[in-house]
């Protein structure tokens, strides 16, 4: 009885966190992921339960503000990681204005360059701060302590034709529960990642590529057997994002699914046991 009375107020408690009613409690051992909206890209920030922040992405260039808003509002002062899956815009776009504006800790970024003015401005910023840059690859630990992890399963490969697939892919294991973030990583890297045998089983995914059919094969999602989904894509936007099949495997393996083009930002909180999300899974069709 006492098992269930704890995950009970558990569960009113991270109701009143995600719904403002409550600040952000760093010394209850409470994870808390926000899954920004920010169109047709990506930004998720992570406060985990030992104080700290992580950011994953950082949107489109003109993202800037949503982001920094949110971040404030959460009175953010200090990213303690930042991890910048792969170099398109749509995912590194405000990431130079972040990186000026707060306190950086360690930043991760796969071992690909390109010629684009929002690259450039991304690597001015992180030398005027004076950062290294670790690179992200698969194997790779960025923390471990016990019962909060933080590791990454690719970019497996040292190229690929597509810059997609140069994608950082982290999980976030907090006690019994596992979170896996997928950034643009397409077919190839799905298999790569399978064939080193990593364990990707996780509870809650964020779909990689926006929920696009090059991604999320059927061989993949029965690995990582996930409960919820978060598809990261803009609201109407000219790929059709998220793809129909994708969608249709999503819901065949009874996964419930979030779409930011739908419901906006989506945040949840855990206490390592039990999972709470602050809004409802989007009804396919309306139904």
């Amino acid at each position: 009885m006492k098992k269930y009375l704890v995950r009970f107020f558990v569960f009113i408690f991270c109701i009143a966190l995600l719904s403002g009613c409550a600040e952000f409690p760093a010394d209850k051992g409470i994870l808390a992921i926000h899954y920004i909206d920010v169109g047709q890209a990506d930004c998720e920030l992570l406060q985990l339960p030992n104080g700290k922040n992580m950011l994953i992405d950082a949107g489109n260039n003109e993202d800037e503000k949503t982001i920094k808003d949110f971040l404030n509002s959460l009175k953010i002062a200090k990213l303690d990681y930042v991890i910048a899956t792969h170099p398109h815009e749509d995912h590194i776009g405000s990431l130079d204005k972040i990186i000026d504006s707060y306190e950086i800790g360690a930043i991760y970024m796969p071992n690909v360059q390109t010629n684009t003015k929002t690259f450039e401005d991304v690597m001015t910023s992180i030398k005027n701060k004076g950062l290294q840059i670790n690179t992200a690859e698969a194997g790779k630990i960025i923390f471990d302590e016990g019962n909060l992890k933080a590791e990454l399963f690719a970019p497996c490969s040292e190229s690929y034709k597509d810059m997609n697939d140069y994608s950082a892919v982290l999980k976030l294991t907090y006690k019994s529960k596992s979170f896996l973030f997928m950034g643009d990583a397409q077919k190839i890297s799905e298999q790569e990642i399978l064939e080193r045998k990593y364990n990707v089983s996780a509870d809650v995914i964020k779909i990689g590529h926006h929920g696009s059919n090059t991604s999320t094969t059927k061989e993949f999602l029965d690995a990582v057997n996930p409960a919820y989904a978060i598809i990261s894509c803009g609201k109407n936007n000219e790929y059709s994002h998220p793809d129909a099949d994708v969608v249709k495997r999503l819901t065949s393996h009874g996964v419930n699914i979030y779409q930011t083009n739908e419901q906006g930002t989506i945040s949840l909180a855990s206490d390592g046991e039990n999972i709470v999300f602050e809004k409802e899974p989007f009804i396919v069709g309306g139904k």
